[in-house]
């Protein structure tokens, strides 16, 4: 899999991010206006991790990290305009390297291996392998 996602990296190098950034980006605008726990459980990842892919793109203006107004103890990650046009451009080059790799695979082996993989990223096959019993 190494591999693969060093295709989607190298695709996505004309923007200036990598493929683990533009799936941050996707998902931050897909939730709205996460926290970074709730950022972290969608996309199954340790909060040091998602701290650590986070700071490039709050570094570079894409993502803002701001006070909930409804909470001060919360922070909440959204897009910024540059943040929003970045992911615009990355899905421009996204796009033709998922065809490719779907022309490549077969359509059905594509969606078979997106489900697999969603399901191993979801938080019910995190928690079930979690259970040692």
């Amino acid at each position: 899999m190494r591999g693969v996602g060093q295709l989607y990296d190298q695709a996505l190098a004309p923007a200036g991010i990598n493929a683990a950034q533009y799936n941050l980006l996707k998902t931050v605008e897909k939730l709205g206006a996460p926290t970074q726990s709730e950022l972290a459980a969608d996309i199954v990842m340790n909060l040091s991790a998602l701290g650590h892919t986070l700071k490039p793109l709050i570094r570079d203006g894409w993502v803002l990290l701001d006070k909930d107004p409804a909470d001060g103890r919360r922070r909440l990650i959204t897009l910024s305009p540059n943040g929003r046009a970045k992911l615009k451009e990355a899905q421009r080059l996204w796009k033709p390297t998922q065809r490719r790799f779907e022309r490549v695979l077969g359509a059905n082996p594509t969606k078979e291996l997106l489900a697999l993989l969603d399901h191993l990223a979801s938080q019910d096959f995190n928690e079930a392998f979690a259970d040692r019993s």
